[in-house]
């Protein structure tokens, strides 16, 4: 199903055109921290209404009631809960609804958090557009108000079981993190039995080519993985680089991309202002390299209500939009 060549940066040529398996990070994520519970004393799971009566998260805060709890609808007290457990020796994942936390509580992140360099790590929840809420309910300011804080690291996992792995090594990372899921099932990136090496601030070459390049984060990954295998087919090849990590962005693979494909389009799930194509654009500009880029994911306004199934497709940023953007950007 794919070839892995080797070397330092790590490259695959994945191919999951024909089946395609859904996860939900929702459901690995809190499996996997609780896990970390039980195995290290200094793991704690501080919750923002979301610790149902049965469920394990509720069970085991009976056994860990000084690490394993929930503050209701409170981000704001979340987060300063969460920074109170870091200056006691504890490494605290919080866990929250995504468009509240990035919003509700970015005074508590910022001065909390990211003041003191604390070793919390953010779980926001239904990123983006995924939430189907409508402009109050959806997070797509959130990579730009992150990144713009000092100190913290933001993360896009580009599938579920990608998630996992940023739990994994997120554990003896320095300093606070920001990690955004999707609400319900996207589609698997990495194809079970696949190994991979994942970290931090490094990114993955997905699909060879050097025609193009597609750059995305979180679904927009496999949304450019689609693309690129529609356009293989029209004799077009497009590069593939899973950027999981917005910052430290991996400034390296980025250039590499635009020196040697020329043509950049960024998918992301995300207003188009201050996110991944931003990012992209100024490292591009930086370095002083002349390539084409578009950027794709929610225009500069507030997204119509809708599930992602409506909205990536009016704003063109669905498989078939990024196809159709390569192809104009390639021909041009």
């Amino acid at each position: 199903m794919f070839e892995e060549e080797q070397g330092e940066n790590q490259s695959f040529n994945l191919n999951i055109e024909d089946i395609v398996t859904m996860l939900n990070a929702r459901d690995l994520v809190p499996k996997k921290i609780l896990e970390l519970v039980q195995k290290d004393e200094r793991i704690a799971y501080i919750n923002s209404d979301a610790m149902m009566e049965g469920s394990n998260a509720r069970i085991l805060s009976e056994t860990y009631p000084d690490r394993v709890t929930d503050v209701g609808i409170a981000e704001m007290n979340l987060v300063g809960v969460s920074a109170g457990m870091a200056l006691a020796g504890k490494i605290p994942f919080a866990n929250a609804f995504g468009p509240f936390l990035s919003l509700r509580a970015v005074d508590q992140i910022h001065t909390d958090v990211a003041y003191q360099n604390l070793p919390v790590r953010l779980i926001a929840t239904h990123g983006g557009t995924t939430s189907g809420g409508g402009p109050t309910h959806y997070a797509i300011a959130d990579f730009a108000i992150m990144n713009a804080i000092p100190n913290m690291t933001v993360i896009a996992p580009s599938d579920a079981n990608q998630s996992v792995k940023v739990i994994e090594a997120s554990v003896d990372y320095p300093g606070p993190i920001f990690m955004r899921i999707a609400r319900g099932e996207e589609p698997q990136v990495y194809p079970d039995g696949v190994e991979y090496d994942f970290q931090i601030g490094k990114s993955i070459q997905v699909r060879e080519g050097n025609d193009a390049t597609v750059i995305g984060t979180g679904v927009g990954v496999w949304l450019g993985l689609q693309a690129s295998l529609r356009l293989e087919k029209e004799g077009i090849r497009v590069r593939v680089i899973d950027m999981h990590t917005i910052k430290p962005l991996d400034r390296e693979a980025v250039v590499a991309a635009a020196r040697e494909t020329g043509h950049i389009v960024t998918v992301e799930d995300h207003n188009i202002q201050g996110g991944l194509g931003t990012l992209v654009s100024a490292a591009v500009a930086e370095a002083g390299v002349a390539a084409k880029i578009h950027k794709l994911g929610v225009p500069d306004e507030f997204a119509i209500l809708g599930y992602p199934e409506t909205i990536y497709p009016e704003y063109g940023y669905d498989v078939e939009g990024v196809t159709n953007t390569v192809r104009a950007l390639v021909k041009s």
